[in-house]
């Protein structure tokens, strides 16, 4: 079942969306952005988000945080200034529903947009704030690219793939380079996690962690 967090301090518009949702949801409801742990967000399939709220805006919580929410965001807003919808859109909104809407309009739209990340989850892995864009064979963090070369993001992509499984320099030399590769296996890729970690550390993350005397795992952790 898909996970959902509705933020708004409306309490009344909190019931509705909760009673609109639960059948087919799992829904959490926060009425104040302050109460939201950041690092929580990677668990919601979709936000809906509040405009104006008293304690912080939800552009200004969406802009802060949108590098951690690897979810479609639809704002909420009883205003249709096309301004607001630019600024939603720049802060890293997906949609708009403006107030007062129908039941069925909001079923519509977070269907439409669970249905699009679904179609879509297969073309990028994501790890916190670390994604791989499989169409671009490109890793990223917080959205910025990270200069790996071929080899390496092949080691990357075949780690993050087993997150949390232990491989040791063989495995991974046989997963980057193949079978009929020839080569050095323990020197090679003792030199690429040297490389690889060079330039993660640059964005404060280490993706890569040693397991002595049997090899590596993808683990990621803030430096």
């Amino acid at each position: 079942m898909n996970t959902i967090l509705v933020i708004d301090d409306d309490h009344d518009l909190l019931r509705l969306i909760d009673q609109a949702l639960r059948s087919s949801y799992q829904v959490t409801l926060v009425d104040n952005v302050t109460q939201i742990d950041p690092a929580s967000m990677a668990k919601y399939d979709l936000l809906i988000l509040d405009v104006m709220m008293p304690e912080k805006d939800g552009f200004a919580f969406l802009r802060e945080n949108r590098s951690v929410i690897d979810a479609p965001v639809l704002f909420l807003t009883a205003r249709d200034f096309e301004e607001d919808k630019l600024e939603g859109f720049a802060s890293g909104g997906d949609d708009y529903i403006t107030k007062p809407f129908s039941i069925k309009e909001l079923r519509a739209r977070v269907e439409a947009h669970l249905r699009r990340e679904q179609r879509e989850k297969h073309l990028r892995l994501v790890d916190g704030n670390i994604a791989c864009d499989l169409i671009q064979k490109q890793f990223l963090v917080n959205q910025q690219a990270v200069a790996l070369t071929a080899s390496e993001y092949e080691i990357c992509l075949f780690l993050l793939r087993h997150k949390g499984q232990v491989f040791s320099k063989e495995d991974i030399y046989t997963a980057a380079y193949g079978f009929d590769a020839q080569g050095d296996s323990q020197t090679t890729i003792t030199e690429r996690m040297k490389q690889i970690r060079h330039k993660f550390e640059v964005y404060k993350v280490n993706p890569i962690q040693t397991v002595w005397g049997v090899g590596y795992q993808w683990q990621s952790t803030q430096l």
